[in-house]
């Protein structure tokens, strides 16, 4: 937890770079594949992690190198915000910039990521590996999109 709420002090693009990296809650649901319908260009998620995700701690095991391991992964700057819009709606990026309020088991609240895991709010325990998938069109899920504030 943090006494200084910067993010109600701050716009999106007033933050510094360890602000903006703070915010995310680390929950790895943006670390999921997901799959675009070819004639609605519809986005699903799926329940297959990135095959950095480590799916306990739902955090990239190799953050610093994840754009030269997996050249799909997608970096959340301000520069692509029109693109936040596949952003689970629980993201604190896609939360604060439609001006809403981070969610109250946020661990810039709360002090941990521990209440996130317990709401169901990450992909503990939900997802599996890329190598065990086969094709992720089997492997739609709607949970990412479900928010508990």
């Amino acid at each position: 937890m943090t006494d200084n709420q910067f993010w109600k002090e701050k716009s999106l693009s007033q933050m510094t770079e360890q602000e903006w990296e703070l915010l995310c809650d680390g929950c790895g649901k943006c670390c999921l594949n997901k799959v675009i319908d070819d004639e609605t260009d519809e986005l699903y998620f799926t329940n297959v992690a990135c095959q950095l995700l480590n799916t306990k701690s739902c955090q990239c095991s190799d953050y610093p190198n994840r754009f030269k391991k997996v050249p799909d992964c997608f970096k959340v700057t301000l520069e692509n915000r029109d693109s936040f819009g596949w952003l689970p709606a629980s993201c604190a990026y896609r939360l604060l910039d439609e001006g809403k309020e981070l969610p109250s088991w946020h661990p810039l609240l709360v002090g941990s990521s521990k209440d996130m895991h317990r709401r169901g709010q990450s992909v503990r325990n939900k997802v599996i590996k890329e190598s065990q998938a086969g094709d992720l069109e089997d492997h739609v899920v709607y949970w990412p999109l479900k928010f508990e504030s």
